[in-house]
């Protein structure tokens, strides 16, 4: 295993790092245990109140001083009114089997950016990692003033190139077999699966920022390829879904382990934004209704979902998962990654 000028920079020594995975998989406790095994993990901000958010920060900051935080920037697909109204009178019989109520007209909000952006200002974390879109300019000077190195999840050349534009200093290329949301600042915009090294490779050759390269990575030898392929180190989130330090539900943990295990799809059923996960019974009936729309339909099915879970159902729920997750074992945070990043 051999250091670089990036790992060196963020003061870890594992070039496996954990990614943000917003929802609940993400907890301080995992963002911890990847710090104490060298290694660095990114609180996911995604969804949670700012003042949630505020008080993961600073658990997390009053252990360490090797974290990232992640935040969505806002990045909106605007909802068609008649296509948002056709699908929750879809989804109507399904709300009503758990007994929930539907939001009528589309909400439509940016996540509470400006009060994250101030939260992340204050505490001047190492890294702070952007993704839907690119962060605007006065939140980059404000962060670089701050002292954060600044990462963008891209998922094409022209996305890095608007990253390296916009004053970004890493790049977080992000392949489709990754699970959970994508990037892709054109969700409208079919996905093209590749192999992540292709697209390390690709991406590399047009650009001088470093590259943290994450998607489908189960194995060793698929952190060796990235490595191999010109990223500087490599994120991982679905390999840590079983950790015992992942916030992942009971339901989904089980969702996750049963058998069979069929392949991941990427849907946009349950938020209107493409993301990859296991197929259920929502996906196989609401896929090919759902229009584009994020954040409106993450907000139309997410009292749906979080029933669903409460109940332990995996039908109804989002089980996001990258494509190597038949691989995954409920192991500790630190020997995943430690494991990970043996050869490489």
């Amino acid at each position: 295993m051999t250091g670089s000028p990036l790992l060196d920079r963020l003061g870890v020594t594992l070039p496996v790092l954990a990614a943000p995975m917003a929802g609940g998989p993400t907890t301080p406790a995992l963002v911890l245990a990847a710090a104490g095994a060298g290694s660095l993990g990114f609180l996911a901000t995604g969804y949670q109140q700012p003042q949630a958010f505020a008080a993961q920060v600073a658990s997390v900051a009053a252990e360490t001083d090797v974290y990232g935080v992640n935040l969505f920037a806002p990045h909106p697909v605007a909802v068609d009114p008649r296509a948002y109204a056709a699908y929750r009178a879809a989804l109507r019989p399904l709300a009503e089997r758990f007994g929930v109520e539907l939001p009528e007209l589309p909400v439509e909000d940016d996540d509470h950016w400006r009060d994250k952006i101030d939260v992340v200002v204050a505490a001047a974390p190492p890294v702070v990692s952007f993704t839907f879109g690119l962060p605007d300019p006065a939140s980059v000077t404000a962060l670089r003033r701050a002292g954060s190195l600044l990462a963008q999840t891209v998922t094409t050349v022209e996305e890095s190139r608007a990253a390296a534009e916009a004053g970004l200093d890493l790049l977080v290329v992000q392949a489709p077999s990754a699970g959970g949301h994508s990037g892709t600042f054109t969700p409208a915009r079919p996905l093209v699966e590749r192999p992540l090294p292709e697209l390390v490779v690709e991406i590399g050759a047009t650009t001088s920022l470093p590259i943290i390269a994450a998607g489908g990575v189960a194995r060793g030898e698929h952190v060796a390829a990235a490595l191999a392929a010109g990223a500087a180190a490599v994120a991982v989130g679905t390999a840590l879904l079983l950790a015992p330090e992942a916030g992942t539900s009971p339901t989904n943990r089980s969702a996750l382990t049963r058998r069979p295990q069929p392949d991941t799809a990427l849907t946009r059923a349950f938020t209107g934004r493409p993301g990859r996960g296991v197929p259920n019974a929502f996906v196989a009936q609401y896929d090919a209704a759902a229009p584009l729309g994020y954040p409106a339909l993450h907000h139309l099915t997410a009292p749906i979902r979080r029933a669903s879970a409460a109940q332990g159902d995996p039908e109804q729920v989002n089980v996001w998962a990258g494509s190597g997750y038949r691989e995954i074992t409920e192991r500790p945070t630190a020997e995943i990654l430690q494991d990970l990043s043996t050869g490489a």
